[in-house]
């Protein structure tokens, strides 16, 4: 009997550690609601014009738009309906400026969400990797940086949400620490030297396709997955149509036998439209896939196959 009250007692320790440490989504411990109605902080919402602020530092304007939604105990940015957005829990945030003691704390965790914008992460459809939530990380220091922050306050906090050990979506709280610490001295080392800023992302509003002639040089398309890659097998160079949203096409020219490399800024997807008999077929492009089109000798048609990974 006693045993059993020892181990019932050792549930109920251990279900109120796990209730006392949940975890959002987005990898942060979601901090205790505020202790007392007194808030030694100002409220920084007015999302919008920290946001806004943040951004002019930059010289980049945003290509989201915001909307607070309470009670989730989050932050995070995503894509719905072809539209960009981060939401937050303006709840969650004000608490977590309380339990970090420090209005950047917030800040913090707004301007992280703006870099999964900023470098089109929410576009690849894989959700969180380590990976991409390091960059993101980064970038808010970067950026935390560039708005005025000191580097303790551009780390309040992930010191205080960011869980120790890595998840398979989530850095490890030294890894999320060092990297906002390494975007921080760059914006202090660009300020120093007089430099205005303009991040490392793509740096374009997010509204359609880029030129189309694969020269943005401000993303890596060997690393970017909205980048796609299409090479025309053909001794000499066709045009092909191409489009965002499967309505609105334009001409693109494709070399022979040279990579056509662009990008779509807001869909998950373009369209590539194509001569087929006496009209044309449309083809659906994925993002962070590469096509090949091949003229079929029998039929007298162009047709368009997925390069292999």
């Amino acid at each position: 009997m006693k045993i059993k009250t020892l181990w019932l007692s050792f549930c109920i320790l251990l279900c109120n550690a796990v209730t006392a440490q949940k975890i959002t989504n987005c990898g942060f411990i979601i901090p205790p609601k505020k202790i007392s109605l007194k808030n030694n902080f100002k409220s920084v919402y007015e999302a919008r014009d920290i946001i806004t602020t943040m951004l002019d530092t930059i010289k980049w304007k945003e290509n989201f738009t915001i909307q607070e939604k309470n009670g989730i105990n989050n932050a995070y940015a995503t894509v719905i309906n072809n539209k960009r957005w981060i939401i937050y829990d303006n709840d969650f945030l004000e608490s977590l400026d309380e339990y970090a003691s420090t209005k950047w704390a917030s800040i913090s965790v707004l301007a992280h969400e703006i870099g999964h914008h900023f470098y089109n992460h929410v576009l690849s459809g894989k959700g969180s990797t380590i990976p991409t939530e390091i960059v993101a990380d980064e970038f808010s220091g970067y950026l935390m940086g560039r708005t005025g922050a000191s580097l303790q306050q551009s780390l309040a906090a992930m010191q205080s949400i960011a869980t120790d050990k890595a998840s398979t979506t989530h850095p490890a709280k030294k890894d999320r620490l060092t990297a906002i610490t390494k975007g921080w001295n760059k914006a202090a080392a660009e300020m120093k030297n007089g430099n205005a800023g303009t991040g490392n992302g793509n740096g374009n509003n997010g509204n359609g396709n880029s030129n189309g002639n694969g020269n943005n040089t401000q993303t890596n398309p060997e690393t970017d997955p909205t980048w796609i890659s299409l090479t025309m097998q053909s001794a000499k160079e066709e045009t092909v149509l191409l489009s965002d949203d499967g309505k609105t096409f334009s001409n693109a020219v494709i070399k022979a036998n040279t990579p056509f490399v662009f990008k779509f800024e807001v869909y998950a997807y373009g369209w590539l439209k194509l001569k087929y008999f006496n009209g044309y077929r449309t083809y659906k492009l994925m993002h962070g896939k590469d096509y090949s089109i091949l003229w079929n000798r029998r039929t007298k048609n162009w047709s368009v196959v997925e390069v292999p990974e």
